[in-house]
C-alpha cells in the first residue's frame, strides 16, 4: 500500500510538471495587442488609461456597462485625403446618374463634377456639396443605397494608394479597437459621413456592427412598394453628426456619456470636450495628428478636409493625448 502511494504521489507530481511546461510557453507566446504601435508616451497612455478603470482594486475603476469609446471615422479610423471618401462616392454617383439628368450639363455644382473642374466645385461651398449628397443619395431605398454602396465600394480606388478604400484603415487603430473590447469596452463610431454609408460595411472592417454607428443622415420615410414595406430615402437633411452635433447624437443613441473619445479634427473638438470635461474621474481623449507625408499625409491647420486647429490648441490646454503618426505608429495601413 505504501509503494502505491508513493507511486500515486510521484505520478501526480509528473503530471504536474508536464502541466506547467504546457503553461509556461503559452505565457510567453502572448503577443502585444498594439504590436504597431512604437513604445511612445501615446501608447502608455492609452495602456494606463485601460488598467486604471478596468482593473477592480483601481480607485478610477469602471464598470463594464459604462466603457464607452467613441470614434470618428475619417481620417481617425480610415485616411480622409485627397477628400473624404463620400464625397468620392459622390462624384461618381453624379457621373453615374447623369444620362438621366440632362439639365445637370448647364447646372452647378453638377457642370463642375461632369467637368472635372475640382476649383469650381470647392467654391460652391457647403451649399453646393449638399447638393450633391441630396441628389445622389436619395431617391432609393435603404436597402438599395446601401447595396450601391458596397458595389462601389468593391470596384473603387484610391488616386494615391491605388487600393480599395475599405483597405485603407489604420492598423493601429483597428488594434486599439480590439484591446479596448477585450477590456470590457463598447466601440461607436461617430461620424460627420453618412450613417447609411458607414453601415454596410463597418462591421466587416472595423467590427463594429451596425447598430453602433452613428452619422449624419437625409431623411427617411416608410412606404408600401408592390406590398413590401421599404423605408425611401428623400432629399431632405435629417441630423447633421458634426461639431456641435456629435454630443447630441451620442446622446441620442447611446444614452451615455463616453468615457473614451477618439477624433482627428475640429470637427471632433465638442465630442472630446463631451467625454472629458465632467462625468467620471476616468476620461481619455486622443487626437490622431497627421504628420508622415512619406507614408500617407501631413497636415493639420491648413487643408479643407480634417483641419485641425482649435482641437490641436485646445489638447494642450485639456491633456488630451496627440498621437504623431509618423512617430508613434510602426505601420500605416493594412498590410496589402
Amino acid at each position: 500500500m505504501l509503494a502505491k502511494y508513493h507511486l500515486l504521489k510521484l505520478t501526480r507530481r509528473i503530471v504536474l510538471a508536464a502541466a506547467a511546461l504546457l503553461v509556461v510557453p503559452a505565457a510567453f507566446a502572448q503577443t502585444d495587442p498594439l504590436s504597431t504601435w512604437n513604445d511612445t508616451a501615446s501608447k502608455a497612455a492609452i495602456v494606463a488609461f485601460v488598467e486604471k478603470v478596468t482593473k477592480e482594486s483601481s480607485p478610477e475603476f469602471v464598470p463594464a456597462p459604462e466603457r464607452i469609446a467613441v470614434f470618428d471615422n475619417d481620417g481617425t479610423l480610415w485616411a480622409e485625403h485627397p477628400m473624404y471618401v463620400q464625397l468620392a462616392f459622390a462624384l461618381d454617383r453624379v457621373k453615374a446618374l447623369a444620362s438621366d439628368h440632362p439639365e445637370w450639363k448647364d447646372t452647378q455644382p453638377f457642370k463642375a463634377v461632369l467637368e472635372g473642374d475640382m476649383k469650381t466645385l470647392a467654391t460652391s461651398g457647403e451649399k453646393g456639396l449638399l447638393e450633391l449628397i441630396m441628389a445622389t443619395h436619395s431617391g432609393l431605398t435603404s436597402d438599395d443605397f446601401q447595396k450601391v454602396v458596397s458595389d462601389w465600394l468593391t470596384t473603387a480606388r484610391d488616386p494615391k494608394f491605388k487600393r480599395p478604400y475599405t483597405e485603407l484603415v489604420y492598423q493601429p487603430m483597428i488594434e486599439l479597437l480590439a484591446y479596448l473590447r477585450a477590456n470590457g469596452f463598447k466601440t461607436f463610431i461617430v461620424s460627420g459621413g453618412g450613417i447609411e454609408f458607414i453601415r454596410p460595411w463597418a462591421e466587416k472592417v472595423y467590427g463594429i456592427p451596425p447598430e453602433q454607428v452613428i452619422g449624419s443622415s437625409i431623411k427617411t420615410e416608410f412606404r408600401m412598394r408592390d406590398d413590401t414595406p421599404t423605408l425611401y430615402r428623400v432629399p431632405q437633411v435629417n441630423f447633421i453628426d458634426d461639431k456641435a452635433g456629435k454630443p447630441v447624437g451620442i446622446n441620442e443613441h447611446i444614452g451615455r456619456r463616453p468615457i473614451a473619445a477618439f477624433g482627428n479634427s475640429d470637427g471632433d473638438l465638442e465630442m472630446l470636450q463631451w467625454t472629458t470635461m465632467g462625468g467620471a474621474p476616468a476620461r481619455f481623449g486622443m487626437i490622431i495628428h497627421h504628420t508622415d507625408a512619406e507614408r500617407e499625409y501631413a497636415y493639420d491647420r491648413d487643408t479643407e478636409f480634417g483641419r485641425l486647429d482649435k482641437a490641436l490648441d485646445a489638447a494642450a490646454i485639456t491633456g488630451w493625448t496627440v498621437v504623431d503618426m509618423k512617430a508613434d505608429w510602426k505601420q500605416i495601413f493594412r498590410e496589402e
